[in-house]
């Protein structure tokens, strides 16, 4: 599919061009100027078209529905996990990785029915940002990527090597048009489940993008075990209400802590 290629082109095209950005308002957000234009667009995006699909989405489709469409991609996540936790040299989250995925799409309807979870398999999701951290890349700037929102330079390259990558849901689909309906889906089941995380931004922040920032940034220390380069302290970011939010589990990989770069990468 030439989309597949033509978006990771244009985040790394904005990654260059973010380059330029300077006087950034905090150390940890140095393409401030490129992030808030692209966080922006997306909100902008977001709210004509993704929040109100989202809406009727979640209004229409009964609850068990929902929560199988989201079982049923979260058993590919398993597989990048797996991948991930394999390149950490985590030989036991691997496996882990693997039975939940052997168990759920054997016995779990293809994973509509989240059966590892009930016999006691960890959901203990990482990423290839995960990897990255893991060995050695700890203090990333914060990156607002087109479409995919709040990252940071680390997740934003992990994701797009990903998305370059032969990927497992291709099994799903032979056309473009199969394609767009399978990400689609994955798109509005992933926004439903956050609704209620962007309604309480929209309400409680005065500044929704500097709010965004430094919850996101904040989550991201907090589940990589680094020290908190917002210092903003759990009070002023309600990280539990995010935290709790229907969003994926993710696991803690506990990484030797340092002081964070005035200048991440």
């Amino acid at each position: 599919m030439a989309c597949r290629h033509l978006l990771p082109t244009t985040i790394m095209v904005a990654l260059c061009l973010s380059g330029c950005a300077s006087n950034p308002s905090v150390p940890y957000d140095r393409f401030e100027p490129y992030n808030r234009v692209m966080y922006q667009i997306n909100d902008t995006a977001d709210r004509y078209v993704l929040k109100p699909v989202a809406q009727g989405y979640k209004a229409i489709t009964p609850s068990p529905v929902q929560t199988g469409i989201s079982n049923f991609f979260d058993n590919f996540k398993d597989v990048y996990s797996m991948a991930s936790n394999a390149l950490r040299a985590e030989p036991e989250k691997a496996l882990n990785d693997l039975m939940r995925v052997v168990m759920n799409t054997g016995f779990g309807l293809f994973g509509f029915i989240d059966i590892a979870s009930q016999a006691g398999l960890k959901n203990n999701k990482n990423t290839l940002g995960d990897t990255f951290a893991t060995w050695g890349w700890h203090d990333s700037n914060y990156f607002v990527m087109p479409l995919f929102g709040p990252s940071t330079v680390r997740d934003g390259s992990g994701q797009v090597v990903t998305m370059v990558a032969p990927r497992p849901e291709e099994i799903l689909y032979s056309n473009r048009n199969e394609a767009i309906a399978v990400y689609g889906l994955s798109a509005i089941e992933f926004r439903a489940r956050y609704l209620d995380v962007g309604n309480m931004v929209d309400t409680a922040a005065v500044d929704p993008y500097a709010y965004t920032r430094d919850a996101f940034m904040q989550l991201r220390a907090k589940r990589l075990g680094l020290p908190d380069p917002t210092g903003l302290g759990a009070n002023d970011i309600n990280l539990d209400e995010l935290i709790n939010s229907p969003a994926e589990p993710a696991s803690k990989t506990t990484l030797p802590g340092k002081p964070v770069a005035s200048a991440a990468q």
